[in-house]
């Protein structure tokens, strides 16, 4: 009985490492993530507008290596933030760091006037030239509300 045992781990070990170097591992990525969109006050045409709390921006990335081939970030909101007229004069910005914070590329969106419950916008993709984060930035009314970062390594 334990030379059968021994037999079927052997096989199973010997199965899993031939197929370990016959198929080479895939360096795909995708990465998803969530930041809370804290509450503040914001002004549009002498209007005081309130963003309440329940709204998440995510921030999804796709790729392989230093090269993005998807990106993609918005707002989602529920609970109490679905209530309120939107976000105004919003702008998504995708901007690239290296590995010492230092941002080398801006992919500025465009800035839109309508007001929006959910604002979203692609970026076209990308082939970074050294390792280190990607980021989405919400901008209202010019200022940065709030950051999603992925980073990216080896």
């Amino acid at each position: 009985m334990l030379t059968r045992l021994m037999a079927r781990i052997s096989t199973a070990v010997a199965g899993a490492s031939t197929l370990a170097l016959l198929l080479p591992a895939q360096a795909h990525a995708t990465a998803i993530g969530s930041t809370p969109v804290a509450s503040f006050d914001y002004q549009v045409g002498g209007v005081t507008m309130r963003i309440p709390t329940g709204c998440m921006f995510t921030h999804v990335i796709r790729g392989e290596g230093k090269k993005i081939t998807y990106q993609n970030a918005g707002v989602d909101c529920g609970f109490v933030g679905a209530l309120n007229a939107g976000f105004c004069n919003w702008r998504i910005d995708f901007t690239y760091a290296d590995t010492r914070n230092k941002t080398y590329r801006t992919s500025r969106g465009a800035t839109h006037t309508e007001c929006k419950i959910d604002p979203m916008r692609n970026n076209a993709p990308q082939k970074l030239p050294r390792y280190g984060k990607a980021c989405a930035h919400l901008n209202i009314n010019g200022v940065r509300r709030v950051s999603q970062c992925h980073h990216i390594t080896k």
